[in-house]
């Protein structure tokens, strides 16, 4: 009885529902499938307990998710369309606002460089003193005097904890490609830098400039080569590392007597001494902040608390960063008015170096357009322009300040977030490339040094470039990421290839304009190297979690093999067999056992 009751009602359920199937005809028949006149996407389902269960038609769904507002399901009306045209342009709006809200400092900051070049446009006209000139400068020597202050806390915290957090394997891997990646792209944008000196060839043609006619200042370096190299050893090992947070070392000389000739005369002889010169030698900084981070990973458990330390240390840094940020705009908007106020005669300037400032910056459009974004491509086979355009600010603030520790605090943060690589990355290269990868001071030293022999009328020869181009490359490293911290590098190749250091004064001149794209392609260099780097590190994420799954689904397989054995053992046992027998009894044999 219970089963005729069942039947029928399920019955009358069956035609109550079928009378209020879709039935699809013309062109929308020809995109369902028909099954006794159902669309084939409506077929019912069973399901346990809930009778007959129908799916919407996709045409429904797509309909319904069309009437939603605000997240509720409305009837399909004129009325309703109208409400989800008015929702449209309202979410475009809020796209827009949120694109606006994302990019705000952004706008702001090249929008600070804009109105800094007008305001300086103005107030030139205005004839000021000296005195009146730093005063117009105050705002941009303060946001200066903050990015440089939080440079010591953010490199060495940043490293420290950059490098507890990487196991020693892959830090040792990952360093490894990073300084490969630091001296090919170095070697390749020296080579850019000569080629393009041959090719325009700025110095030819150049030799009446007379550097007095600019009212330029001599720069005397009677620094030798060799001792210019071992500084670099020396700073790397800091004797002292709190003096090494505002001093490094630096080689000087003194005339010592050492006995008379035959004449009488007295002899000297040039003996090299130790001196402390004022700046931050961040090179000791940087390696022993990664010496000791690898110390405290090393120590395991022991080391955990000081590394948590310097993990919140360095979020705390990261929070006064975002705060910093927030002034670059305005600090930006008079430290460019200013350099355009102090500015004296730029026509003479830009008609006398005007092929060696093209030349420079010709190399830096290069390199920075070209020869990295297709590095990048070749490693990741991702746009690399849209991985840049993420660090707009970073290289806004590259091109007012010409500091590349200057702009390192903003690069971290805007890596970091924009473009979504890891921190222990970020924060560990990040660090070592503002200090050791010099690719825009690379390609101007070397056409620097090009368009010096070409104002002396001096040809080089093979073994003079190719001095050029290692001594370029090796200098870059200890070039101070500070205003004009390349023109001092540019007298040791000089002084590598027998040249006179006494035209440097029309590098330093115009170097306030070629220093600043120079910065521009060095901070993008170390940008698109924390990329290529978070890149591998991922793909060798993916290796290890593949191998692990192969390992998993290998010992599952070997888990199923020995259920089966057991199963098969389990069978042909008697005692096992007598067991199931048993077990499979009715509940009355149990109790009549029992």
């Amino acid at each position: 009885m219970y089963r005729r009751v069942f039947v029928s009602s399920l019955l009358l359920h069956w035609l109550s529902l079928r009378s209020t199937l879709c039935l699809h005809t013309g062109p929308a028949f020809t995109q369902h499938r028909a099954c006794h006149s159902v669309c084939v996407c409506r077929q019912p389902t069973l399901l346990p307990g809930a009778g007959l269960s129908f799916p919407r038609c996709s045409e429904e769904r797509i309909m319904e998710k069309k009437s939603e507002i605000n997240g509720h399901a409305m009837p399909n009306s004129a009325s309703t369309d109208l409400m989800v045209e008015k929702n449209a342009k309202k979410s475009f709006t809020e796209k827009l606002m949120e694109f606006l809200r994302k990019n705000l400092l952004v706008i702001m900051t090249v929008s600070g460089v804009l109105v800094g070049v007008g305001l300086g446009m103005m107030v030139r006209n205005m004839n000021l003193t000296k005195a009146q000139m730093t005063y117009f400068a105050f705002p941009g020597e303060m946001l200066l005097r903050m990015l440089k202050m939080i440079i010591l806390p953010l490199v060495v915290c940043s490293l420290i904890s950059g490098a507890a957090s990487l196991d020693t394997r892959s830090l040792g891997k990952l360093g490894g490609i990073a300084v490969a990646y630091f001296l090919v792209t170095t070697l390749i944008a020296s080579g850019i830098g000569v080629a393009l000196a041959f090719i325009i060839k700025p110095g030819v043609g150049a030799g009446a400039l007379n550097t007095n006619s600019l009212g330029l200042e001599s720069v005397s370096n009677n620094k030798e080569t060799a001792d210019s190299f071992l500084d670099l050893a020396r700073n790397l090992f800091p004797s002292n590392l709190v003096a090494a947070a505002f001093r490094s070392y630096a080689t000087d000389y003194k005339m010592v007597a050492v006995g008379n000739d035959t004449n009488g005369t007295a002899l000297y002889q040039k003996v090299p001494i130790g001196t402390e010169t004022d700046g931050m030698n961040i090179l000791g900084l940087v390696l022993f902040a990664m010496v000791f981070g690898v110390a405290l990973r090393k120590l395991g458990d022991e080391g955990e608390e000081l590394i948590r330390f310097f993990n919140a240390f360095n979020e705390a840094t990261m929070v006064l960063v975002s705060w910093i940020m927030w002034y670059i705009p305005f600090g930006i908007m008079f430290l460019v008015g200013s350099k355009i106020v102090e500015m004296e005669d730029v026509v003479l300037l830009v008609t006398s170096l005007g092929k060696y400032i093209f030349a420079s910056i010709l190399g830096h459009v290069v390199h920075g357009g070209i020869v990295l974004p297709l590095i990048y491509f070749g490693f990741t086979r991702k746009n690399p322009f849209s991985f840049l355009s993420g660090l707009i600010t970073p290289f806004t603030t590259a091109f007012a300040t010409c500091s590349s520790s200057a702009t390192l605090p903003s690069m971290i943060k805007c890596v970091e977030e924009n473009n979504g690589v890891d921190k222990r990355i970020s924060r560990f290269i990040l660090p070592i490339g503002a200090t050791v990868n010099m690719d825009g001071a690379a390609i101007f030293q070397c056409i620097a040094a090009v368009f010096i022999a070409q104002l002396n009328n001096v040809d080089l020869n093979a073994g003079q470039i190719f001095t050029i181009l290692v001594t370029a490359t090796a200098s870059s490293v200890g070039a101070a990421g500070i205003p004009a911290g390349g023109i001092i590098t540019i007298a040791i190749i000089l002084e590598a290839i027998g040249l006179p250091t006494n035209d440097l004064s029309l590098m330093l001149a115009v170097d306030w304009i070629v220093d600043r794209t120079t910065t521009v392609v060095n901070v993008e260099g170390d940008a698109l190297g924390a990329g290529i780097l978070h890149h591998i590190n991922q793909q060798e994420m993916k290796k290890q979690q593949a191998q692990q799954q192969q390992q998993e689904e290998e010992l599952a397989e070997v888990r199923v093999e020995a259920v089966a054995n057991v199963q098969a053992e389990e069978e042909t046992s008697p005692l096992v067999t007598h067991q199931t027998k048993a077990l499979r009894a009715t509940p009355e044999a149990i109790e009549s056992v029992l």
